[in-house]
């Protein structure tokens, strides 16, 4: 029976994007987040209790790159897209089936973050040296981070953070700096504890105390921090 139990984990985070697709579709982009924060805490205890049973299997590893690709993939794509939707000022109005919409070109842009997930994703799973590092931004961190902006729009309330996050130029340069970041060669430290030792655990464990620190200090504006603050450290830090 314990065999089943990260596979159930991993179908939880799946269940997380997909109710975080709606509510992103919807435009309620703080619920959209809700459930993403819920499904990346579900993916991140679907591998720990698999190594803590040992019942590490191909099944779940392919179950969490498609749970992945919808809760870190999907979901970030279309919150792009509305944030490019409420950031564009006008552009050409597109017509499906001779029928007029609201919609333009500029917000399909967005999705070049779910193209890029999907790619980074099919490496990953036949990628066998990403097992206590990872080459690439994880998506989960990469949905984090855009994720955190409507967050920031709505929590902070701050003039220059707005126009800033609601720029076009901004967005779309994000767009395309997130889809890099996923498929660089920069290698990265994983989250993954094999074991509570400090020892075999010092750099993780301190990311987890700053992290904590920044997001009681600067609350959601620290998430784009912490992306900044997790590459830079990977790569000051001695490789082998």
């Amino acid at each position: 029976m314990k065999q089943y139990i990260p596979n159930f984990i991993t179908l939880l985070n799946l269940f997380s994007g997909c109710a975080a697709t709606v509510f992103a579709v919807l435009n309620h982009l703080e619920l959209a987040a809700l459930f993403v924060f819920f499904g990346i805490f579900f993916d991140f205890f679907d591998g720990l209790a698999a190594r803590i049973l040992k019942v590490q299997s191909e099944v779940g590893v392919q179950l969490d790159s498609l749970a992945d690709m919808v809760t870190s993939g999907l979901v970030p794509g279309i919150v792009m897209f509305q944030l490019l939707k409420m950031a564009e000022t006008g552009g050409w109005n597109m017509g499906f089936f001779g029928h007029g919409t609201d919609i333009t070109l500029l917000p399909f842009f967005g999705f070049i973050i779910t193209l890029g997930s999907a790619y980074r994703l099919a490496k990953f799973n036949v990628d066998e040296n990403q097992v206590s590092s990872f080459i690439g931004l994880p998506t989960p961190a990469n949905a984090l981070l855009i994720l955190s902006l409507p967050l920031i729009l709505l929590y902070h309330n701050n003039d220059v953070l707005n126009g800033v996050i609601l720029n076009q130029w901004f967005l779309m340069a994000l767009t395309l700096i997130s889809a890099f970041l996923l498929n660089s060669r920069i290698e990265l430290f994983a989250l993954k504890f094999k074991n509570w030792s400090f020892r075999d655990n010092g750099l993780r464990y301190l990311f987890v105390i700053g992290s904590l620190i920044l997001l009681l200090t600067l609350k959601f504006l620290a998430i784009p921090i912490i992306i900044l603050f997790y590459v830079v450290t990977s790569l000051l830090t001695p490789k082998g």
